[in-house]
């Protein structure tokens, strides 16, 4: 079957070089767009911004989604709430500049620390991330923006949104329009132990599924390997999109699997072929 998605990667690839180069390289490479990130916008005016995405634009390409900053300051489900509202204005801040550049969503770290649930109870860190949503939702609203939050790392342990129950949580207590999911499948294998990954994350996410991370590993540790260099399996992933009606730009979170980091247009479009070959590969053995 044809893939109703298009790919893009992330923008952290790309931070320093210039704008026209970024462009070609995306062209010639086939993804239609990036995902876009603070340090690749930069802090110019709105109309700057609106000048950056057109350009984008008249090239094919397009800002689809939006890595929100994540920082050690940027926890949004901080227990101090001097670091947590600090961190939920800055969010607030760069969803409105990511609006001005057309973005669908903006993928939000839940919490950038390492402590685990297990000790420190899941309930003190929905209460703390609910109180950011108060926040964020409605200026998600504002802007046009769905907020995905991002299935983490275990870091050793039970860690905030490391576990499906944990989604399902989010969605019974805070349930908005505005409120979807971002999955990582790297995180997602190591959480699992290296065998259950990405398809234990589906029914949790289920149709709040907005955004994808696609990154490969063996199991123990997020080592961003290109997809199909690893052991996530995949397969579940692309079903899971086509069942959803996904048609948005789907991010493929790592660098070529090829010598770097000045990374050839070459190695770029084969990261592009070989994602979208396992796809194919994947959704025809599910039709079979």
């Amino acid at each position: 079957m044809q893939i109703p998605w298009s790919w893009s990667t992330t923008g952290y690839s790309f931070v320093g070089r210039p704008h026209d180069e970024v462009r070609a390289t995306c062209q010639t490479a086939g993804l239609a767009g990036l995902e876009a990130v603070a340090e690749l916008l930069g802090d110019g005016s709105d109309a700057e911004l609106e000048t950056l995405a057109a350009e984008y634009r008249s090239a094919g390409l397009s800002f689809d989604t939006f890595h929100l900053p994540f920082g050690a300051d940027d926890d949004i489900a901080s227990f101090y709430e001097t670091v947590r509202r600090r961190a939920a204005d800055k969010m607030k801040h760069w969803i409105q500049r990511a609006a001005v550049v057309g973005v669908r969503a903006a993928v939000q770290h839940p919490s950038t620390t390492r402590h685990s649930v297990d000790v420190e109870g899941l309930d003190p860190y929905l209460r703390q991330l609910g109180r950011s949503l108060e926040t964020l939702l409605p200026a998600c609203e504002a802007a046009g923006v769905t907020l995905a939050i991002e299935n983490m790392l275990p870091a050793g342990g039970g860690r905030f949104c490391s576990r499906p129950e944990h989604f399902e949580r989010i969605t019974r207590d805070f349930g908005h329009p505005h409120l979807g999911y971002c999955l990582d499948t790297g995180h997602a294998l190591v959480a699992g132990g290296g065998h259950e990954g990405a398809a234990a994350f589906l029914p949790a996410m289920g149709e709040r599924l907005v955004a994808f991370h696609l990154a490969d590993n063996a199991g123990d540790r997020d080592s961003h390997l290109a997809p199909g260099r690893g052991l996530v399996d995949f397969g579940p992933v692309f079903r899971a999109a086509v069942a959803n009606g996904f048609s948005g730009n789907m991010c493929i979170e790592t660098p070529p699997f090829a010598a770097g980091p000045d990374y050839s247009d070459e190695a770029w479009t084969e990261l592009r072929r070989g994602t979208e070959s396992l796809a194919t590969e994947s959704l025809a053995e599910g039709a079979r």
